[in-house]
């Protein structure tokens, strides 16, 4: 298929400037994580928020979660799961048009972690830029990489989710401090034969921002760092912050549209998929969506968060990889894809698994 594009100047013909190809179909053509080398147990961390190993695998599931050394950066984990994701795809990492990275916790404003990524990459002159969508991240980076494939503007797609959240934590928050992680995951999208990638289902809703929220925005906190060098006093750096019962409440109530939302507009239903991979925010948050949407025993669930941690945008990519790995799900399978979290936001997508190198 080709699209033509044209330019019309007052009392001219229209002359055709450039012809784009477009595709009917995209799919992920490869996966790759990357998992941090430190993982952490329960154990290590349940004096100081007060609390057991019991308390935290009932509340969330988590049994450990991987937090980065210093040299495993957003870039380098990013770049080591890019690598996996193109070898399996058996694409050389030229032939990637544009890289979509989705991440909050990019410790600057600038220049984008994509960019820098690409560059890393060997890549030249090619478009990047990085998606803030919270534990959505991911999905939403999908969504715009298949609509780049299809509208002819790209022909591969490199996706990635990537975040250091133990950047951002308190020690001693004890709704915080056991569940966020770290780590990366990435996919290769381009053209395909057969449909691979379902239209997205998204959204958000502004008005439950303080549930999932960094405390306090840099203006503020340079202005107590200021006070408090006239004082004498020590001023807090900004830490993420949750309502841990606020965001389960959302969730059980609203999530299960938002699956059946992306199911519709793939054409399906809960009882032709092989997977479930939602967000890895908590695991009785899984299970809850599971009763509702009423999947079949033979559909895998997703449990990477037992020992990965809740790792916002890197979640699901990471999460497929487990299911791919473990053989509980296979490459070319039909899985819903669910991420949802701070904004509060969410997307998901029904999916064909990517093969893994």
């Amino acid at each position: 298929m080709q699209e033509t594009w044209t330019v019309r100047s007052p009392g001219e013909d229209s002359v055709l400037i450039s012809t784009a190809p477009s595709v009917a179909h995209t799919a992920l053509l490869g996966l790759g994580v990357y998992r941090p080398r430190r993982s952490v147990p329960n154990s290590e961390i349940v004096d100081r928020i007060d609390s057991s190993d019991e308390w935290i695998r009932t509340r969330s599931g988590i049994a450990a979660r991987g937090w980065a050394e210093p040299d495993e950066t957003i870039v380098t984990m990013s770049v080591s799961a890019a690598r996996s994701a193109l070898a399996a795809a058996g694409i050389a990492a030229e032939q990637i048009d544009a890289v979509v990275l989705a991440t909050s916790s990019q410790m600057v404003l600038g220049p984008s972690a994509g960019a820098v990524v690409a560059t890393e990459l060997g890549l030249h002159d090619t478009a990047a830029f990085d998606v803030s969508a919270g534990c959505a991240g991911f999905c939403y980076a999908l969504g715009n990489a298949a609509a780049l494939v299809r509208a002819g503007q790209a022909r591969h797609v490199l996706v990635i989710g990537v975040e250091r959240l133990s950047d951002l934590l308190d020690p001693t928050d004890r709704t915080c401090a056991f569940i966020f992680a770290d780590g990366a995951g990435a996919v290769v999208v381009g053209p395909s034969e057969s449909e691979g990638i379902g239209p997205v289902a998204w959204g958000s809703d502004g008005s439950q921002t303080s549930a999932i929220k960094q405390d306090k925005d840099f203006t503020q906190y340079f202005a107590e760092v200021a006070a408090a060098e006239q004082s004498g006093e020590r001023s807090e750096r900004p830490y993420i912050r949750m309502n841990g019962q606020a965001v389960f409440r959302w969730a059980i109530t609203f999530l299960e549209k938002a699956c059946r939302d992306a199911l519709d507009k793939a054409g399906i239903t809960a009882s032709d998929l092989d997977a479930f991979v939602p967000h890895q925010a908590n695991s009785r948050i899984t299970d809850a969506l599971v009763r509702t949407l009423g999947l079949p025993d033979t559909v895998a669930v997703a449990r990477d968060i037992v020992e990965s941690g809740n790792t916002s945008a890197a979640s699901i990519p990471m999460a497929m990889e487990q299911l791919l790995r473990s053989g509980e799900a296979r490459h070319g399978d039909m899985a819903l894809l669910l991420g949802f979290g701070a904004g509060l936001a969410y997307a998901g997508q029904v999916v064909r698994l990517p093969p893994l190198a």
